[in-house]
């Protein structure tokens, strides 16, 4: 999470940034201390208790909200938030953990390797995993020490010694060796553009806070290099020795880069292609750099970190639509401040049904987290921070059954045109250029009240519906009047009974005639579904559709 050590990211804090609240004092400071409070919770959940609350995404998006709020409002605004105050250990590090500072985009990676064309620099993956520096001392390993606040960590030497990973012993060492790196979980052939983080620092994080770490959690984590601050002056220099000490898979994923497209396609393949463990970016460093008695726990000059796409992202919630459809069935659509989520500008995503709604308590102005799903369909994982005000929660629309609004009336104009959707659409009728702007024109136009009333439009009625002009109307009404030819099973499908399974149709008084029994008699026909069979083909409503149809001359009614 490298609280503390963060740069705002441009690219994340677009929403961040908008316009200040139009909040008086009294709210922005009981706003300000609420997003400062659950900023330090997360901070110390991470440093302390070894868990991640949110992923880093959420957490950097949060931070940039919070800082935005701080400029806003600087008289309401909380003292500096403490990152690491409480995450320090008793043992001092060998070597300070100084950090990264995270460059937005392209164009400040650019900016930064410009400004070092000459320094000679490298490139190598992110590991995203937790931080450790290692002392060994005449080739053997004598301590490990976590990250903790940069100057002070945990004592993790027990629990490292048990890491097959982790060697106990170097060759070829110099007397006293300080290595900085990453503890990462194993994932042979992870593909992050793929797979994304799969919960790997969590993973990692949770089995070093154990009282014991037992060896078959031991033999999961692995372990990457990315530095030795007490090695050679030059970075070939550096490698080279990683490699004459038993550490050349560390080495072998630190690259020489020039300039700004090779170090886009590093960046690509690693984001791209199989790598052993999960890596959220990659890390631009200085061949040569000062010497590492002189470092500080705050991100220096000579590395930075370029992140991958976020997986996750923070949205405020804007609106909530809800959209009922022909079965009665409320679902949930939550409309966003827009949001860049790896190659998507998100602006809605699905709450899915009422009840999950309901329990997620979901309403405008809270900040939700979403991810892609499949890479593409953005999902909302959940509600990441509420506001202390909330807006009330907005009233959803009456609820009504599946056998419910065959006709426009008081509640059910949402649903019946639902239902007109799906006759006309590709799971009824299929009917030519017919979509839901077309059934709602005629149903504003008092046109069509239910749902069979367009059989008996003509070209003529339908010329004075607005927006519909003669030769629209024309063709509409051919099309209509070829749906009366339709066969049976496209009319029955388009009626939308409950799935019927395999059981044959031949005509709508067959069906009509069977029995609760009869139809559990039918192939995996259970009895619920036997039930709402059998009350659909006797419901009023129904039973008035079949008559009309019959009446049109329709096939099998």
């Amino acid at each position: 999470m490298a609280a503390g050590l963060l740069l705002v990211l441009a690219a994340m804090g677009g929403a961040a940034r908008a316009a200040c609240p139009a909040w008086p004092a009294a709210r922005a400071r009981r706003e300000l201390q609420a997003l400062h409070d659950r900023l330090a919770g997360w901070n110390h959940a991470y440093r302390v208790d070894g868990v991640s609350p949110v992923s880093d995404a959420v957490y950097d998006q949060s931070q940039a909200q919070y800082r935005a709020w701080r400029a806003c409002f600087p008289a309401q605004a909380p003292a500096v938030l403490p990152h690491l105050a409480d995450a320090g250990g008793r043992v001092r590090a060998p070597v300070v953990q100084t950090g990264l500072a995270k460059l937005p985009d392209a164009a400040a990676v650019a900016a930064w390797m410009a400004a070092r064309a000459d320094r000679d620099l490298w490139i190598q993956p992110k590991a995203d995993g937790v931080a450790v520096t290692l002392r060994y001392e005449h080739g053997q390993l004598r301590e490990a020490v976590s990250r903790g606040d940069g100057t002070h960590g945990s004592d993790w030497t027990a629990a490292v010694r048990r890491i097959v990973a982790v060697p106990k012993q170097l060759p070829h060492a110099p007397a006293r060796v300080v290595l900085q790196g990453e503890l990462v979980w194993r994932l042979p052939g992870h593909v992050q553009a793929r797979d994304g983080g799969d919960n790997a620092r969590s993973r990692v994080a949770g089995a070093l806070a154990r009282e014991r770490l037992d060896d078959a959690t031991a033999a999961h984590i692995g372990l990457f290099v990315w530095d030795w601050p007490t090695g050679p002056a030059t970075m070939r220099d550096r490698l080279a020795g990683l490699r004459a000490m038993g550490l050349g898979d560390s080495a072998a994923l630190t690259e020489p880069v020039a300039d700004l497209a090779e170090a886009t396609a590093w960046r690509e393949r690693w984001y791209r292609q199989a790598l052993p463990f999960a890596a959220d970016g990659v890390v631009l460093r200085q061949g040569t750099r000062p010497a590492a008695d002189t470092w500080h726990a705050a991100p220096p000059a000579w590395a930075v970190a370029w992140k991958y796409p976020a997986a996750q992202a923070l949205a405020r919630v804007r609106t909530i639509d809800f959209h009922t459809g022909r079965s009665g069935r409320v679902s949930v659509v939550l409309v966003l401040d827009p949001v860049q989520l790896g190659d998507h500008r998100v602006q809605r995503v699905s709450a899915g049904s009422l009840a999950r709604w309901q329990r997620l308590d979901v309403r405008p102005g809270d900040r939700v987290s979403l991810s892609l799903a499949g890479l593409t369909i953005p999902r909302l994982d959940g509600v990441a921070w509420r506001p202390v005000q909330r807006a009330p929660r907005p009233i959803p629309p009456t609820r009504h059954g599946p056998m419910d609004c065959w006709r426009d009336g008081p509640g059910c104009r949402e649903q019946f045109l639902a239902r007109l959707a799906w006759l006309g659409g590709r799971h009824g009728l299929d009917l030519d250029g017919v979509g839901e702007g077309t059934w709602q024109r005629l149903v504003d136009a008092g046109r069509v009240h239910g749902l069979l009333d367009w059989l008996s439009l003509d070209a003529a009625r339908l010329a004075t519906v607005d927006g519909l002009g003669p030769a629209r109307a024309g063709t509409l009404a051919r099309t209509f009047a070829a749906a009366r030819r339709q066969p049976f099973g496209r009319w029955l499908a388009a009626l939308a009974p409950p799935p019927m399974g395999d059981a044959p149709a031949p005509d709508w008084a067959t069906l009509a005639a069977r029995g609760e029994t009869d139809w559990q008699a039918q192939p995996g026909m259970g009895a619920v579904r036997a039930r709402r069979l059998h009350a659909f083909f006797h419901a009023p409503e129904v039973v008035a559709l079949a008559g009309r149809l019959h009446a049109a001359g329709v096939a099998g009614f």
